[in-house]
């Protein structure tokens, strides 16, 4: 069965920073796009950041020049680098396959990030 776990959420004050990973349960997601997205209380589900298999990558404004996206092909793991976090960062979030992103098992289960002082 397919699965995406993600990792790595936690309280942080603001300016810290975390790694959130995403394991994939099959090599066969190396192949795919894949793709951060956070969701806030109250607030819709937004893109964060995207990488190819080429490891082209693509920030939302909100990330830009903060976040890194990355990828280790030979673990099936992706990674989101955040720095420099800030309270407005806070939200639950989700690694997802992209291309399948309309089917709910290629999404994990997400991972909390809080920032707070």
């Amino acid at each position: 069965q397919v699965q995406l776990v993600e990792s790595g959420g936690g309280l942080v004050q603001p300016g810290g920073s975390l790694r959130l990973s995403c394991a994939a349960s099959t090599s066969i997601f190396s192949l795919y796009t894949m793709a951060w997205y956070r969701q806030a209380p109250g607030k819709e589900r937004e893109l964060v950041a995207i990488i190819t298999p080429e490891r082209i990558t693509n920030y939302a404004d909100s990330g830009e020049g903060r976040f890194t996206i990355s990828r280790d092909n030979a673990k099936n793991t992706i990674y989101l680098q955040m720095n420099s976090l800030k309270p407005e960062d806070t939200a639950v979030y989700y690694c997802c396959v992209v291309p399948l992103s309309r089917f709910s098992q290629y999404w994990g289960q997400g991972t909390q990030v809080t920032v707070s002082s």
